[in-house]
């Protein structure tokens, strides 16, 4: 009899399409399914609180897909460097398998514990369970990282073939352990539990994925293109992001059921939908590609010239920003949505970071550590990458002078007020006209809504006009520091 193998789960909740799980199945002895709950250290960070909302029930739905099979999920909290070596020497383990990480602290991490295993004598194989391709795979002409997205993204489809599919197993032959309990791990926000409206919107799980991924190809894909901007529209987004960020479902698998559905429905589904959809994976991706070759992403600016920018320093605007009292509805529906599901819409969540970081000049940082710890879906490549992106710092950045107008953004993307009037019921009973801009009503129209400026509704934080001349006088002495 083979001697048991380790597979140590992390950011692959997942049985199928699963390779680091595959090949210790292969290996052809019982396995231990292990999932670590570890402390973080020096330059590890720690996962936010929705996001431990997230994998309690993840680890939960995936605990629940392994017992069905015969086998055992086991959960222990500590330093993956002593809880491994433990469980080897309890066990007679051989082989240890588990799916890469790219964060550098992770990085050092694995290549620490990989030695100290190997060393023992243990074989140690790491496989990509999570991207599509390895961040250092694809290269530009000279040799480098892409630092544009489209040439990346037109890079990455014309090689990309996704791997054939892995199934899950039937049965689950594992070595029973000692097993910490889920509900001790205290994984729901406390002080207060703002995560009370996040089950009515989520399933998470694998099961959860794929339902949602055939939902979107049955419904969302065919008006990808047209409807992706709405958060007005339910069906105008796949919604997976958060799947995909606990790895749930694999992108590989989203790529060839979308291949899948082009072919089964050609006529119904347009090739650009398609492609636009598959862009935003690959996006996913060329994050990852930014935080593999620039690790603190989430920290400095990837444009060293924005280190001259001269933010503000204003906490009661950035609570304004955080709880949605700015004043300009199109902001407040966003930040309101996150605080109440754990999502944002994408349009929405670059319409909130430009007003923080160019009307409010604040430093993105403080809006990527409020979405990493409210979002169900925090990235540590995507999350800091876009924000990057909308503050003018990042790669392929939005050029700094555009500063989105949460005005007219708001009357272009909620074409029908409904996404706002969901989230700002207060001023739900406002005329069309006025929805976006409340304070320009005339006393008579907001009475009649029963809206009261400054009581029932914040006026507007900060002007339009005023801010976003602000943000380009800021941007002048960026460009100044830059060139002298």
């Amino acid at each position: 009899m083979p001697a048991p193998a380790i597979f140590w789960f992390r950011r692959d909740l997942r049985l199928a399409d699963n390779p680091g799980l595959d090949a210790a199945l292969a290996a052809g002895g019982p396995v231990i399914l292990l999932y670590i709950r570890g402390r973080r250290t020096g330059a590890q960070r720690a996962p936010g609180a929705a996001s431990d909302w997230w994998l309690d029930k993840s680890l939960a739905a995936l605990g629940r897909d392994i017992a069905d099979r015969g086998g055992q999920l086991a959960l222990r909290s500590g330093d993956p460097a002593d809880i491994i070596p433990d469980i080897i020497r309890e066990t007679g383990t051989g082989s240890v398998y588990w799916n890469r990480r790219y964060g550098e602290a992770d990085r050092a991490a694995d290549a620490a514990l990989k030695a100290q295993l190997t060393e023992a004598g243990c074989k140690v194989a790491s496989f990509n369970g999570h991207l599509l391709t390895e961040p250092w795979t694809c290269k530009t002409g000279s040799g480098g990282p892409y630092r544009v997205f489209t040439p990346y993204w037109k890079s990455v489809r014309a090689v990309y073939a996704p791997p054939p599919r892995l199934p899950a197993p039937d049965r689950l032959n594992t070595l029973a352990l000692s097993s910490d309990h889920l509900e001790d791990w205290g994984l729901h926000p406390s002080g207060p539990d703002w995560s009370t409206g996040f089950g009515p919107v989520w399933t998470p799980g694998e099961a959860g994925a794929r339902a949602r991924l055939d939902a979107f190809l049955s419904v969302g894909l065919a008006t990808y293109r047209d409807h992706r901007n709405r958060p007005d529209v339910e069906t105008g987004t796949s919604r997976l992001s958060p799947h995909l960020a606990f790895g749930e479902i694999s992108p590989a698998a989203i790529w060839r059921a979308t291949q899948q559905a082009m072919e089964d429905g050609r006529r119904n589904i347009p090739d650009d939908d398609a492609s636009v959809f598959m862009s935003e994976l690959v996006w996913r991706e060329f994050s990852y590609v930014l935080l593999y070759h620039y690790p603190h992403l989430a920290t400095g600016n990837y444009n060293p010239a924005f280190d001259a920018m001269p933010w503000r320093d204003s906490e009661a605007d950035y609570q304004s920003w955080c709880r949605g009292e700015t004043g300009y509805p199109m902001v407040d529906a966003g930040m309101r949505q996150l605080w109440q599901t754990g999502w944002m819409h994408n349009r929405v969540r670059m319409i909130a970071a430009s007003f923080l970081t160019k009307h409010l000049l604040l430093p993105w940082q403080k809006g990527e550590a409020w979405f990493w710890d409210t979002l169900v879906d925090a990235d540590p490549a995507a999350n800091a990458a876009s924000w990057q992106w909308t503050a003018g710092s990042g790669a392929d950045a939005a050029p700094y002078f555009r500063v989105f107008n949460p005005i007219s953004q708001g009357e272009k993307f909620d074409e029908t007020g409904a996404y706002v009037r969901k989230y700002c019921p207060e001023i739900a009973n406002l005329p069309d006209k006025y929805l976006f801009a409340p304070w320009t009503a005339d006393k008579a129209t907001l009475a009649k809504a029963g809206v009261e400026l400054g009581r029932t509704y914040p006026k507007p934080i900060v002007d339009h006009a005023t801010g976003r001349q602000r943000a380009l006088d800021a941007y002048e002495q960026v460009k100044a520091a830059r060139t002298g």
